[in-house]
């Protein structure tokens, strides 16, 4: 078997090193926004509610305690703007709050 390269040895601990400077620069873990368009309330509300459904799968449970997954209408962000409390989270669909959402209610 070939010697690992030079450095090699190194990377687990570079690798470990840059996750912890990335979580000390960003105190909120990044969150996954879905931007809903092109197929007007009835279907926006589907889409919404199949997202909630596929959200309360016990196998997807540790990832949302981590990553908040929230959802808007593209007609919302464009009438309110990104910031505005348009998203709703998927685990409360009826609720709405702000793009910094990070756990739940």
């Amino acid at each position: 078997m070939p010697a690992p390269p030079p450095g090699a040895r190194h990377r687990p601990a570079i690798q470990e090193t840059a996750r912890e400077d990335w979580r000390r620069r960003y105190l909120l873990f990044p969150r996954l926004l879905f931007v809903l368009d092109d197929t007007g309330p009835v279907g926006i509300e589907t889409r919404i509610h199949a997202l909630s459904a596929a959200a309360r799968d016990l196998a997807l449970a540790a990832y949302l305690r981590e990553v908040p997954i929230l959802v808007a209408p593209m007609t919302d962000l464009l009438q309110h703007g990104p910031a505005a409390p348009v998203w709703r989270p998927v685990h409360n669909p009826d609720h709405k709050v702000g793009w910094m959402h990070s756990r739940r209610p």
